[in-house]
């Protein structure tokens, strides 16, 4: 049952709200400031493990863990409430951050990554059960857009610091140093999570759901490998990792979600397509600086440092302008991705100055802002109790899955330039293009994003079992 309360409490930080908020918003930099921190870090780390063979391992690990995270965590929240998830999730994140800080050797390294993964799979997911149940629908868009705002200090000062540590102390107290902070955000927690029923609720989704999830992980993993190489074998593995990942997906997401179906469907359609253009992008913004501009490397990240505010100031915005309607911020999220994109391609292409890249990539920032807010919010309001945690989970998977496959279209295009197939110029460019066409077309769609029925799960499938149609936190009768 999502908890209501008085008309009085209009901020997430009203006294029935601040222990939450600040415990959430806590939790969510320290995962922040720990995804952007091991960025910097892992380099020195590897070359001190005399493990630069394993090193893509830790980033693909933490990926594929993540995902069957996010299934298992939507499969127990649904069934028993979010509690064990959150409590679970936060003891591997801190068992995982203290593994990797007393770490002899690259492949215990790599496993505390896996083990990161997992929880921030679990952690996400119940994150989002958590703010559902506990906040009205008035403020969750406030709450989501707080999230966007506890990325900026990390976005800011995360890469700095860990620099920092890494050169001055050492890479190790880049991830241990962070551990105490994340055990506090989680003992904040503590009082909301026994407000939160933990009773056996109707339905919770099939087991068998974890098993798509591992097909689903081990297809990401096999389309990451055409980023890496481009050859006959990778070209295998990344066709069959690709229909892996669509089979595990098709199971996984609620029916429709292909097809944009209003309702759930839509929401989590429109995250994985805004996130799959927005990441496809970024990836590929100071490589674009650095090989084409030949800007040094404090340069080449500054564009993401100011993405990083954009963003927060259009997650704010929209979540204070309830009266907008949603396909409007989504159209206009879109938009602004597919315009930076075209700006990208030009300077890339040698067509403006390189300084054009830190007016425009920050317009993707304001994009995301507006619209992947706006999709997050919505999925909230279409769930149902019963459905939550799977559907929040579907949620990120959307986002997970089509950014890992833009990344690799990105990172094979720059691999053959890198070979000398093409140019650097039009590999990027090719690439910002596809992924402003890519925002561009789901333009159209962007009316779907409004309350729709319930698809009728497949018999036998891994979403059956009956799912009520009446939307979280509404009353007998009441319009969705």
């Amino acid at each position: 049952m999502t908890v209501e309360t008085d008309p009085a409490d209009r901020s997430i930080f009203a006294a029935s709200y601040r222990v939450t908020t600040v415990g959430v918003l806590m939790l969510m930099t320290i995962i922040a400031f720990e995804a952007l921190a091991v960025a910097t870090a892992l380099p020195t780390a590897a070359r001190s493990l005399h493990g630069l063979a394993a090193y893509g391992w830790a980033f693909t690990g933490f990926l594929i863990t993540s995902v069957i995270g996010m299934v298992v965590s939507g499969l127990r929240t649904d069934r028993r409430g979010p509690r064990l998830p959150l409590l679970a999730g936060l003891g591997l994140f801190v068992a995982g951050l203290v593994v990797a800080s007393l770490a002899g050797s690259m492949w215990l390294l790599v496993l505390a990554r896996v083990v990161q993964g997992l929880a921030v799979g679990l952690l996400i997911t119940a994150m989002y059960v958590v703010m559902g149940e506990v906040y009205p629908s008035t403020l969750r868009p406030r709450m989501l857009a707080a999230l966007a705002t506890a990325w900026i200090l990390p976005g800011l000062v995360g890469p700095i610091v860990a620099g920092w540590i890494t050169e001055q102390l050492s890479w190790r107290w880049v991830f241990g140093g962070l551990a105490p902070f994340a055990a506090a955000g989680g003992l904040l927690l503590l009082p909301a999570l026994r407000r939160l029923r933990n009773d056996r609720r109707q339905g919770g989704g099939d087991p068998r759901r974890v098993w798509f999830a591992v097909l689903t992980a081990a297809g990401i993993a096999g389309v990451a490998e055409i980023g890496q190489q481009q050859n006959a074998a990778s070209l295998l593995l990344a066709v069959a990792g690709l229909a892996a990942m669509l089979y595990g997906l098709r199971r996984l997401l609620p029916p429709g979600t292909a097809g944009f179906q209003a309702g759930v469907p839509a929401a989590i359609a429109f995250r994985g397509v805004l996130a799959g253009a927005f990441v496809g992008m970024e990836v590929l913004v100071p490589l674009t600086l650095s090989v084409q501009r030949h800007y040094p490397p404090t340069l080449t990240g500054l564009p993401l440092m100011l993405t990083a505010i954009t963003w927060a100031g259009a997650s704010q915005l929209q979540g204070r302008s309830a009266a907008v309607p949603r396909a409007t911020f989504v159209r206009l999220g879109l938009a602004l991705i597919a315009v930076a994109g075209v700006g990208m391609a030009l300077v890339a292409a040698r067509l403006v100055p390189g300084w054009g890249a830190f007016v425009v990539w920050p317009v993707a920032g304001a994009g995301a802002g507006f619209a992947l807010t706006t999709v997050s919010a919505a999925l909230m309001e279409f769930t149902t109790d019963a459905d939550r945690g799977s559907d929040s989970s579907s949620l990120q998977l959307a986002d997970s899955s089509l950014s890992a496959v833009t990344a690799a279209y990105s990172g094979a295009l720059v691999s053959l330039a890198a070979h000398g197939r093409l140019s650097y110029g039009t590999g990027l460019a090719v690439a910002f293009l596809t992924m402003a066409v890519l925002a561009g077309l789901a333009v159209t769609r962007a009316g779907q994003l409004r309350p729709g029925p319930r698809p009728v799960p497949r018999a036998g499938g891994p979403r059956s079992g009956q799912r009520s149609r009446q939307p979280a936190g509404a009353s007998p009768g009441s319009v969705s």
